[in-house]
């Protein structure tokens, strides 16, 4: 941790804070020559002169501790900086660089101002070392949980999309499974199909494993809660795409499905389905050829 000290930094960058904007700028725009579609050079420009002028700020508190009171704004703009460029797609060294590339304008300037004073030069750059790699690596950090936000949202958004809930027909509902059954998104499921049941006053509602790859006990357990769930808003439930393989695998496994009727294949839970409901499907004539 930086102790308070009196450094000439803030000064500095008063002095040529236009000098070192251009010069940091032209470096920025070099490191980031590939991604310039996601950055518009005011932005940029914008956001430099914004971080300079609150590092010279609180430099020049004498704090050098970016953990202080001083440091909040500089801290809150590189937070929302990694936020916005973890959103727009840039890699964590992209975002780091936008600290990380203030570096070679200050050192240089350093050497001009104090090139003849070498224990100056030497506390100065030491000073300037140690400030910006902890700010560089703090806006790594913010960059880091913004990425695992923004995964996390896209995951329940999949998750959400892979669970849909069909109205097969009045009064009828099927949710189709295809993938894992986990903990997290057995929820989902339970909250899609027990919205559905409610807004649509559905009497039988149908979960088809088809696309499940394996039932183990953790799965079928699962599975029984959603069906538990949908009886107590008044919903029979059935579960179809019961094949050969996951039958020998439930009997194995010793679960019970209790009284849940169960069908090999989704259509042979519809016919259950609508009888259930008072409906019966009978074949059309077929139509007659016109002579």
């Amino acid at each position: 941790m930086l102790e308070a000290v009196r450094s000439r930094l803030p000064d500095l960058i008063a002095r040529h804070e236009q000098t070192l904007l251009d010069e940091w700028l032209r470096r920025q725009s070099e490191a980031l020559s590939r991604r310039r579609d996601l950055v518009s050079d005011e932005d940029l420009k914008s956001q430099s002169r914004a971080f300079l002028q609150g590092v010279r700020r609180a430099l020049a508190t004498g704090d050098l501790d970016i953990g202080g009171p001083a440091w909040q704004d500089v801290k809150a703009q590189l937070g929302n900086l990694s936020i916005d460029r973890a959103r727009r797609g840039f890699t964590p060294s992209e975002t780091a660089t936008f600290v990380f590339s203030l570096k070679e304008p200050v050192f240089m300037r350093l050497r001009q101002e104090l090139g003849g004073d070498a224990q100056a030069l030497a506390d100065e750059t030491w000073i300037t070392t140690e400030l910006l790699d902890s700010l560089g690596l703090y806006t790594t950090e913010v960059y880091q949980k913004g990425r695992e936000e923004i995964i996390y949202r896209q995951q329940q958004e999949l998750l959400e999309l892979s669970t849909p809930v069909v109205r097969m027909w009045d009064g009828v509902l099927a949710l189709p499974l295809i993938g894992t059954l986990d903990s997290a998104r057995t929820q989902i499921v339970m909250e899609s199909l027990l919205q559905q049941i409610v807004e649509t006053g559905a009497a039988v509602a149908i979960i088809d494993i088809t696309g499940v790859p394996t039932v183990d006990t953790l799965v079928a357990q699962h599975l029984l809660k959603t069906v538990a769930a949908a009886r107590l808003m008044g919903a029979d439930c059935m579960i179809s795409g019961i094949r050969p393989q996951i039958a020998q695998t439930i009997v194995h496994l010793g679960v019970d499905l209790g009284d849940v009727i169960t069908k090999a294949s989704l259509a042979d839970a519809l016919k259950v389905a609508l009888a259930r409901t008072g409906f019966t499907v009978v074949r059309a004539a077929a139509p007659v050829d016109a002579d």
